[in-house]
C-alpha cells in the first residue's frame, strides 16, 4: 500500500457493515488510485476487524468510543495522507466514481477550499437531495437545499458557489483544515458541517457545488426521521449554531424566535400527539443547550 495519496476517501462506520461494504466495493471497483480510510466509531459487533479482514488494502481506524460525525471524521483526517480529503457517508454509492473532477474544481482557484458533488437519493426515480444550499435565515435559522425532491433533468448541471457544504459528501483541501480547523465536535450529530462551512468561509475560502460528480444517498437509517435522538440534537444544535456563529445583533432575535415560538410549538404538537419521547427530547435539548459553555 502506498504511503501517500493525492485523494483520501474518509467514511465513518457505526454498526453499518453492510452499507460500508457496499460503498467500499463501489470504490474499489472503480480502479481509482485513492486511499480509503474507514473510521469505526466503536461498532458493537467488532466491525473494524471484519472490515480489515475483508479489505486488507484499506486503512481502518478504531476510535474505541462513538465520537459522533465530527469526531469520527476528525479521526479520519489524522489518519489520511491525501492532499484532498473526500468525506462521504457510508450509506452512499456511485454509478461513476470520478473524484478527480472535484479536485479539478478545487485546483481551479486557490480561494476555493471545499466542493460538494450533486447528491441524489438512491431510491425510486433517484430524485435530487442537494444541488447547493441557500443561506440560513438570520432569524429562523432555516435554509433550503436547492433541487430537493426534484427529478434530475439536468436543471442543476451548472457548477456554482454554495454557502454551506452537505455532510453526506464534501471534498476539502488539507491546507484549508490547517487554517480553519477540524470539524467542530460540540454538536456530535447534525449542524456540524454548517458550522464548519462558516469557519472555512471566515478563513477566506469559498465553497462550491460541482454536479460533474454525483453520489447516491440511501439517507440516514441510524436515527430515524422522528426519533427522540434526532429531535434532541436538532433542538440543541440549532441553538448552538446561533451561539457559536451569529453576531450579537441577530443572535437574540434568533433565540427569541427559536425559544419563544419554535420550541413551544414543537412541545404542543408532541403533547397533543401523546409522544412523550419527543417532549422529553425537546426539553432535554433546550436544557443541555443552556449547559454549553
Amino acid at each position: 500500500m502506498r504511503a501517500e495519496y493525492k485523494i483520501s476517501v474518509i467514511t465513518v462506520n457505526y454498526d453499518g457493515l453492510k452499507d460500508t461494504c457496499q460503498l467500499i466495493d463501489c470504490l474499489l471497483a472503480s480502479g481509482k488510485d485513492v486511499e480509503i480510510v474507514v473510521v469505526d466509531n466503536a461498532s458493537k459487533n467488532d466491525e473494524s476487524q471484519e472490515l480489515q479482514r475483508r479489505y486488507p488494502t484499506i486503512k481502518v481506524v478504531e476510535t474505541g468510543e462513538n465520537l459522533g460525525f465530527a469526531g469520527g471524521n476528525n479521526a479520519g483526517i489524522k489518519a489520511a495522507t491525501g492532499d484532498y480529503l473526500f468525506f462521504i457517508n457510508n450509506d452512499t454509492l456511485f454509478d461513476d466514481f470520478n473524484p478527480e473532477v472535484l479536485v479539478e474544481r478545487l485546483e481551479s482557484d486557490s480561494k476555493i477550499g471545499m466542493v460538494c458533488p450533486k447528491i441524489r437519493f438512491s431510491w425510486g426515480s433517484r430524485p435530487i437531495q442537494f444541488a447547493g444550499y441557500t443561506r440560513l435565515s438570520p432569524v429562523t435559522v432555516r435554509n433550503r437545499a436547492i433541487g430537493y425532491g426534484e427529478d434530475d433533468h439536468g436543471q442543476y448541471d451548472e457548477a456554482h458557489p454554495t454557502p454551506y457544504a452537505h455532510g453526506a459528501a464534501m471534498m476539502v483541501k488539507r491546507e484549508v483544515i490547517e487554517k480553519a480547523g477540524m470539524i467542530p465536535t460540540d454538536y456530535f450529530l447534525y449542524y456540524e458541517e454548517l458550522d464548519w462551512s462558516m469557519a472555512i468561509r471566515r478563513a477566506g475560502y469559498g465553497i462550491w457545488y460541482d454536479p460533474r460528480c454525483t453520489i447516491f444517498h440511501k439517507e440516514s437509517q441510524s436515527t430515524g426521521k422522528q426519533s427522540g435522538m434526532r429531535t434532541y440534537f436538532i433542538t440543541r444544535n440549532r441553538l448552538l449554531l446561533v451561539k457559536r456563529n451569529y453576531p450579537w445583533y441577530t443572535k437574540w432575535l434568533a433565540y427569541l424566535y427559536l425559544l419563544g415560538a419554535v420550541v413551544p410549538r414543537d412541545l404542543i404538537r408532541a403533547s397533543r400527539s401523546g409522544d412523550s419521547d419527543q417532549v422529553k427530547a425537546i426539553k432535554k435539548g433546550v436544557n443541555d443547550f443552556f449547559k454549553t459553555k
